[in-house]
């Protein structure tokens, strides 16, 4: 398995190298006019294709070592739980159209944002907030529990 995962990194390493040479070989102007759409292509195809491959290993990987492992499948649900109940208070808390901004502001083209959508970037940012926070404190807390053990 290990030998093919090689060969296969390897010939898609080597694609997006002769893709990229390509690419560069075209210029930026060719780029921006559209000339070279034939060219920009492939090279995203490769990096679809990779980063497939690696979330598909990923998960491979994640759920063989779980299930061998039954005390970090205890602490992973923990985690994922707790990562849920931090989005799903983070919505609750979002407020949608509030009054200290007109929604009109918010608009992307054309188009202005929608209630939800003002929600959800509002819930986006509380979540952030508290994980930030929660790194935060549990770096600051490592710290010093490390220093008061020495």
């Amino acid at each position: 398995m290990h030998k093919i995962l090689k060969i296969v990194a390897a010939i898609l390493g080597v694609l997006g190298i002769v893709f990229l040479v390509r690419i560069i070989a075209a210029g930026d102007d060719a780029i921006k006019s559209g000339e070279a759409a034939g060219l920009v292509d492939p090279m995203a195809y490769v990096a679809y294709v990779m980063l497939g491959l690696v979330l598909l290993f990923v998960v491979i990987f994640v759920i063989t070592n779980l299930f061998t492992n039954t005390a970090g499948l205890k602490n992973t649900l923990i985690g994922v739980g707790a990562f849920a109940a931090v989005l799903v208070i983070s919505y609750v808390l979002a407020n949608g159209a509030d009054q200290s901004f007109d929604l009109g502001l918010y608009k992307s083209g054309d188009e202005m944002a929608t209630e939800g959508q003002s929600k959800m970037v509002g819930a986006g940012l509380i979540a952030f907030y508290v994980l930030l926070g929660v790194a935060a404190v549990s770096m600051i807390f490592s710290g010093v529990k490390k220093v008061l053990t020495k």
